[in-house]
């Protein structure tokens, strides 16, 4: 355990980040099971609007180095070709 009243507030600190790290990854994957659910549906309507927001979630994650910038645009570039293929 910490013993500098500094180093203590770094504990409190990273764990507080641990977690909302962890809450938005956990957001990215459920929105990416919900949008292929919808593409395997044929729900092209449903998957668009899930994608927009996932997208924003995306970016978000990348611009705070949750996830790598190269990951969340080859996410968006995965989704965005498979729902382009539904008709």
């Amino acid at each position: 355990m910490a013993n500098l009243k500094s180093s203590k507030k770094d504990v409190r600190r990273s764990e507080k980040r641990r977690i909302e790290n962890s809450q938005r990854k956990t957001a990215l994957r459920t929105f990416s099971k919900n949008i292929v659910k919808s593409i395997k549906a044929g729900k092209k309507e449903e998957a668009l609007k899930l994608f927009s927001q996932f997208t924003s979630l995306l970016d978000k994650a990348a611009k705070k180095n949750i996830i790598h910038k190269k990951n969340a645009d080859r996410n968006k570039s995965r989704f965005s070709a498979k729902i382009n293929s539904l008709k």
